[in-house]
């Protein structure tokens, strides 16, 4: 059972893309919260017990006959309320007040004005000022419910901010969760800590305490087996787990070969040599490049790859005795995913994410530390846990590695001059300073061969193509703008020291259209 923190704040979502981003912001002002689809916010509220409510905005309408409701224990609970966007709007539709379906609505960039003064706005916003906002409505409230005030208004919304200040109920038509309201993290702080009463005390030590806790509580005396994909999920629940229960927990890393240069010795020594966590050390390289042999459809690469994984990875428990729980380093990202705004189930993202199909057939419960974490709080609870920075701060790394960064046909040859590439690339970025800057950053073997001249012969090589992206949740992701002096000097590099690729090129692609990865 998970051990709720005693102060939480409960989002309902109604559908919106941004969702995710009002529970970062509540978060990063040390409040614990959590996401729930409006068709569980009634059990999810009579679960956690928050001590108030964050209504999301959604791409419905709340004059649809079958329009998302907020559910009325939460409008009769007395706790203070904050609604966004359609959170305004079905607010004022269900307590009395009035919305308009709008043929001007206001979408991207908008300024409001302060008319009034009002608890989001304490040390904040001040009565005459004009503040940048993000708008996406098309609806609008054209009249409010009883109790209501206005504070503040832009010209495609005469109600933007509007406040009963005797129930606490607050609400605006804007988004506030988006880096496009500059201002929005402060005025969900004020919501959270003032308006709530909230200390935002909720830490990665708090948390690494009570999951400890919890960790013991459901595995007792069992014994615990972890896949280890050298990433940093994975090894951050790893490390957490061993702490909560000692040598109950073996962890089997499965080396496929298509790991990056030095990773495995890496994720060997970090475990046995710095943590003392048994480890299984699998080389399965051999097994797996024999099974790639040929095999060019990228989606084909994937389901071998996790197929082969686990298989071996059930072999290994096998021969350690078994176990009775799989640790795996599921995000929170992945549980809010799993379950659409509506209640139904969504499409499964990624096969290989987590250890897919064996808790079923070995028979295992799940232990998940990490589910309600984002990836940013994995980080930080990972260098919380001891975890050396160049480890929690890497680069997004896939399941099936290297093999989809070798469109068409993967060997071991292949494999290793990519690897060699992709070093030199990693350790230019790093001696620029650039590492952090950067989401995720790679060099891609492309199945072509060009003409070169390399001293006085001719050569006949790969091409090597670099990428490298900005993002903050990898859905979208722009590309990082090196100057030629650094490409330059990257593939000059990568040319003289790494046999069989005599040309460099860097992919500018953006995600849309293009993904990040190129298989």
């Amino acid at each position: 059972m998970t051990v709720q923190p005693s102060d939480s704040i409960l989002i309902v979502d109604f559908g919106s893309q941004v969702t995710q981003l009002i529970a970062r912001r509540v978060r990063e002002a040390g409040v614990y919260s959590e996401i729930a689809p409006f068709t569980m916010a009634e059990a999810a509220f009579a679960r956690m017990q928050p001590k108030g409510i964050i209504l999301s905005g959604s791409p419905a309408s709340v004059l649809d006959a079958n329009g998302p409701r907020i559910p009325q224990v939460i409008l009769d609970s007395g706790l203070p309320i904050l609604g966004i966007c359609y959170g305004q709007q079905s607010l004022m539709h269900q307590l009395g007040g009035a919305v308009t379906g709008g043929d001007a609505g206001e979408f991207g960039r908008a300024f409001i004005e302060i008319n009034d003064t009002c608890a989001l706005f304490n040390g904040l916003w001040n009565i005459g000022e004009k503040h940048q906002v993000w708008m996406s409505h098309g609806d609008k409230v054209t009249s409010l419910a009883p109790g209501f005030r206005p504070v503040a208004a832009s010209p495609g919304a005469p109600y933007a901010v509007i406040a009963n200040d005797e129930r606490r109920i607050y609400a605006m038509q804007f988004h506030p969760e988006v880096v496009h309201t500059p201002d929005g993290g402060k005025l969900l702080k004020n919501f959270v800590r003032h308006v709530c009463g909230l200390a935002g005390d909720w830490t990665m030590a708090e948390f690494r305490k009570t999951k400890i806790e919890e960790i013991r509580a459901q595995v007792g005396s069992a014994r615990v087996i972890c896949g280890l994909s050298g990433g940093v999920d994975s090894a951050v629940a790893a490390v957490l787990i061993h702490e909560a229960i000692g040598d109950q927990l073996t962890c089997v890393y499965v080396d496929h070969g298509l790991m990056r240069m030095g990773e495995s010795e890496q994720v060997v020594s970090l475990f046995r040599g710095h943590f003392n966590i048994p480890l299984v050390h699998v080389d399965a390289s051999t097994l797996f490049m024999k099974g790639l042999e040929g095999v060019t459809d990228p989606e084909a690469k994937r389901k071998f790859i996790g197929k082969t994984f686990i298989d071996v990875f059930e072999a290994e428990a096998r021969k350690i005795g078994g176990a009775d729980f799989l640790a795996q380093g599921t995000l929170y990202p992945d549980v809010i995913e799993s379950v659409s705004f509506t209640g139904g189930p969504s499409v499964t993202i990624k096969s290989h994410h987590n250890v897919g199909g064996l808790p079923e057939r070995m028979n295992m419960q799940l232990v998940e530390p990490l589910r309600e974490l984002f990836k940013d709080e994995v980080r930080d609870l990972g260098r919380e846990l001891g975890l050396p920075d160049v480890f929690v701060g890497r680069h997004p790394f896939p399941g099936p590695g290297l093999a989809i960064r070798i469109p068409g046909a993967v060997s071991r040859e292949r494999a290793d001059v990519l690897r060699k590439a992709d070093a030199i690339y990693l350790e230019e970025i790093r001696n620029a300073g650039l590492y952090d800057a950067i989401w995720q950053a790679f060099a891609v073997l492309l199945p072509v061969k060009t003409v070169g001249v390399m001293g006085d012969g001719r050569t006949y090589d790969h091409v090597c193509a670099l990428r490298a992206v900005t993002s903050t949740d990898g859905m979208t992701a722009d590309i990082y703008p090196f100057d030629a002096a650094f490409l330059s000097r990257v593939a000059t590099r990568i040319i003289n020291e790494v046999k069989g690729i005599n040309r460099v090129v860097y992919d500018y692609t953006s995600k849309p259209p293009g993904t990040i990865e190129w298989e």
